[in-house]
């Protein structure tokens, strides 16, 4: 799934408005990434946690000439994911589904069923004949390779 698909499914929650619902996606990554690039942890319970990681100046060697290298200190982003995500992602535990999609889910057959109702009133059903055609089968091919075999 890719941002744009992310923003799709988030308009559900937001009565199908994709605009709301990227620019609250982009304000949480906006929060996220920049809280970690200032070194603070942002933990979101049972999702996991995001930090800067520090990591020191060393001396690495170039595989391709074994010449030593002098690497400089950096910082990098680091995710661990929470207790309640490896869960599902593991498979033991269910994704529920959001309450948003329960009730548009209840309201949507609701729909269809008065609208089959109403739809079987209006027209009486017609009996139509369907014709039934028998599929042909093509003759099997001999392999080459079967055929090199009995000569």
């Amino acid at each position: 799934m890719n941002k744009a698909q992310l923003v799709e499914k988030l308009a559900d929650h937001f009565e199908g408005n994709k605009r709301q619902a990227g620019q609250a996606l982009e304000h949480v990554l906006d929060t996220i990434t920049a809280s970690v690039a200032r070194g603070e942890k942002v933990a979101i319970t049972g999702f996991g946690v995001f930090e800067k990681v520090v990591r020191n100046a060393r001396v690495a060697r170039n595989p391709r000439t074994g010449e030593k290298v002098r690497v400089k200190k950096t910082s990098a982003p680091k995710f661990r994911p929470g207790a309640e995500f490896k869960a599902y992602v593991s498979g033991a535990k269910k994704v529920a589904k959001s309450p948003a999609k329960k009730t548009a889910a209840k309201k949507s057959t609701a729909k269809k069923t008065t609208a089959k109702k109403t739809a079987a009133k209006a027209a009486p059903a017609k009996k139509t004949t369907a014709k039934k055609t028998t599929a042909k089968k093509a003759p099997a091919r001999k392999t080459a390779t079967k055929r090199a075999a009995k000569r």
